[in-house]
């Protein structure tokens, strides 16, 4: 395998929200792949918490009025915002797929929920490469309503188990966008001797 491939994948992943995508459909073959590479994310244990339900068509539109309500629900009289209360109606329709993240939580507890955590995001940043590769833009959004009991309810878990979002796949209908960072060499501390200096 080339490095440079993965590389390339890597550093070209954005976050494209679902107001900027076209109305271009995503083939089951492509969600197939999406969610089968991130069944390969490492996890502590071979626990493989990771949960995802598959929003598409109409469904969309039912999601949209659940996350409505649930964001209603969920929030105070001194945080509602009318235009996240009406985002979250929109965006789920904007995007061709939603997927709702969970997290399934080891019955004896054993692996640590942040372990279990941490497994889910690798099973979403390999969705998120394999979307880029096929040149589709992803945006996971952990809003209230997204990360809520409700939400955890609503896909089918419980208990200790947690909703960790939304995941919103959609061709972008301008071109890729250019990401930026700063540099690595400000975000690394090299240790080679004992004193840590």
């Amino acid at each position: 395998m080339a490095g440079e491939g993965i590389s390339e994948v890597i550093r070209r992943r954005r976050t494209v929200k679902p107001k900027e995508f076209s109305d271009q459909m995503i083939s089951r073959e492509i969600i197939d792949e999406i969610l089968e590479n991130a069944n390969w994310a490492p996890t502590h244990g071979f626990t493989e918490p990771w949960r995802f339900s598959v929003f598409t068509g109409d469904a969309r539109h039912e999601l949209a009025e659940f996350l409505a309500a649930t964001y209603q629900a969920v929030t105070t009289e001194d945080t509602y915002r009318q235009n996240k209360y009406e985002g979250m109606k929109r965006n789920a329709t904007l995007a061709p797929v939603v997927i709702v993240i969970g997290m399934k939580r080891q019955p004896s507890g054993k692996i640590s929920e942040l372990d279990e955590i941490q497994a889910v995001a690798c099973a979403v940043q390999n969705m998120h490469l394999t979307a880029t590769a096929h040149g589709i833009g992803g945006f996971w959004s952990s809003n209230s309503a997204a990360t809520s009991e409700q939400m955890r309810d609503y896909i089918g878990l419980s208990g200790e188990d947690r909703a960790l979002g939304l995941f919103y796949l959609g061709y972008p209908s301008n071109e890729w966008p250019v990401g930026k960072r700063q540099p690595i060499a400000d975000k690394v501390r090299w240790v080679e001797s004992k004193s840590g200096t």
